[in-house]
């Protein structure tokens, strides 16, 4: 006899299916937004030292040019 499966079991496994594949899309974006944080914060860690750097130098116009930056990555994290 072969193994066929009722209505109610298909729908059963499809919903079940449906949900993994939902929670696998979730977790993907969970992942991919603590990535884009990560590497925001690395981005900003860099700007600050390069920031300091421009300061000690007394070069205004990179000085400026840095402190853009750091605004529009500071502006993506809000």
């Amino acid at each position: 006899m072969k193994n066929k499966k009722s209505y109610a079991e298909l729908m059963k496994s499809r919903h079940t299916m449906k949900n993994e594949a939902e929670a696998a899309s979730m977790l993907d974006i969970y992942i991919q937004m603590i990535l884009d944080e990560a590497g925001l914060k690395r981005k900003l860690a860099l700007l600050e030292t390069q920031i300091n750097d421009a300061l000690d130098q007394r070069n205004k116009p990179l000085f400026m040019d840095l402190s853009k930056q750091y605004a529009d990555v500071i502006h993506c994290l809000q």
